[in-house]
């Protein structure tokens, strides 16, 4: 095919791609935008065809302007596309948590359960409690949960403001979120450990305050922020189970291929364990901490969830079914 046919047999699709193009760059919808990513795969393939050919600099200079015209309209508008956030939280990261039903179950079994037999152990036999906590970690919550008045004296002589409050909450939260997904390298066991070990001892603070200190300057301070933070830690260890799994059972693909697609399986679940954490750290930082009656403390965090509950059980099945 000489460099004329090739244009000529390509000429009507070249003009459509570029008239789409400048419509859009105007800031004019069509209906028609939907077909733009296909033309831009399209005319991509016609100019790697006709610099292999060697078609000219006339034509290969007009593709290229239209490819990198394409490009950028393409990438511009999904980097600023406020779209795709709310599609990602409303359908497709309660999507994700749901299809990994059995993860979560799992995640949640290695979380809970040694924190509410932990949590429980301190009326029994306050010893394991003890031993997990240290001499130091029990002076610590006698410090901060001693009393309300005592709470709150702590934060602002430890901290200073709301704002560093914050900016520590996140950088600790974000910590163990990492470490528990980051675990999931480990073929899956350094993820259950970290959740095993954050269960007993979360759990022993919990029977420890129950035992020694004072329970409501505790369970009011918790209670907002308690769902985000740990059901983030929880669909943390998703995605970090995820990643063990791909080692443990690859299937027929090589271990590194398996390893990059559970990793796109992940993303979802990290991404939206992220925004959790960062959302726990706000309210741990700005709401929890504030001298605000427990009545209320305790009714947003009951709010939070059952917020939880609904958003992963109901959340995107519209969507679901649509497709």
């Amino acid at each position: 095919m000489t460099a004329g046919d090739f244009e000529h047999q390509n000429e009507a699709r070249w003009a459509e791609y570029e008239r789409l193009v400048g419509l859009m760059e105007k800031g004019k919808r069509s209906p028609e935008a939907e077909q733009l990513p296909r033309l831009f795969r399209e005319v991509s393939l016609d100019l790697s065809l006709a610099e292999s050919r060697m078609y000219g600099t006339r034509i290969t200079e007009r593709l290229n302007a239209l490819v990198i015209r394409g490009y950028e309209l393409i990438y511009r508008t999904r980097r600023g596309s406020w779209e795709n956030v709310i599609s990602f939280v409303s359908v497709r990261f309660p999507q994700a948590v749901r299809k990994e039903w059995r993860l979560f179950w799992l995640c949640n079994a290695v979380f809970w359960l040694p924190f509410f037999a932990m949590m429980l152990s301190a009326h029994h036999d306050i010893r394991w409690v003890q031993a997990v906590l240290g001499a130091d970690g029990m002076a610590s919550m006698e410090q901060m949960y001693g009393g309300k008045e005592e709470q709150l004296s702590h934060l602002r002589s430890e901290y200073g403001s709301n704002f560093m409050m914050f900016c520590f909450y996140i950088y600790n939260n974000v910590a163990i979120d990492f470490r528990i997904f980051a675990g999931g390298m480990a073929a899956g066991l350094g993820t259950l450990f970290f959740l095993l070990f954050n269960g007993l001892s979360i759990g022993a603070s919990a029977g420890y305050v129950n035992h020694a200190c004072n329970p409501a300057s505790f369970w009011s301070f918790v209670a907002g922020h308690s769902s985000f933070e740990l059901l983030g830690m929880v669909v943390s260890g998703m995605a970090g189970m995820r990643l063990g799994l791909a080692i443990l059972q690859p299937g027929r693909l090589p271990r590194v291929r398996a390893l990059v697609e559970a990793s796109k399986q992940a993303m979802p679940l990290i991404y939206g364990a992220a925004l959790m954490t960062t959302m726990a750290a706000v309210i741990e930082g700005f709401w929890s901490a504030q001298g605000i009656p427990y009545e209320w403390k305790y009714t947003v965090g009951i709010i939070g969830w059952i917020g939880h509950i609904a958003y992963f059980s109901l959340a995107g099945r519209r969507h679901a079914h649509a497709a």
